[in-house]
């Protein structure tokens, strides 16, 4: 059997991959502002992989100094951009969720009563 070999990374790398997701999600945002889902949906995935990355490869040891305020910066950043984002998506999701529910109402109404 064949074991993973852990590769810890460096703060600066830790740093980086944050600062590439703040980069992501700022994309994400134009994404969900131009009402261009598949793109959003793209983007998503990118940010899970920097995130599968980071639990990988070593977002466990402590940060200190300038790497540690990187970090919170960029952390804060994507927090305040998922929060724009969520504000564009809600209407979206509701008006999508209400058009699936009508869909299902409709296939009821056709199997109950042959219309």
């Amino acid at each position: 059997r064949v074991q993973r070999m852990m590769m810890t990374m460096s703060g600066q790398e830790v740093v980086s991959v944050y600062e590439t997701m703040v980069g992501i999600t700022d994309r994400m945002l134009d994404a969900a502002t131009a009402s261009e889902w598949d793109l959003l949906a793209e983007l998503e995935q990118e940010c899970a992989a920097c995130v599968r990355r980071l639990k990988a490869d070593g977002d466990g040891q402590p940060l200190a100094g300038q790497e540690r305020q990187r970090k919170v910066a960029a952390i804060r950043r994507m927090l305040d951009t998922d929060r724009q984002i969520r504000d564009l998506t809600q209407p979206w999701m509701a008006h999508l969720s209400a058009m699936i529910g009508n869909t299902a109402t409709e296939r009821r109404v056709v199997r109950a009563y042959g219309v």
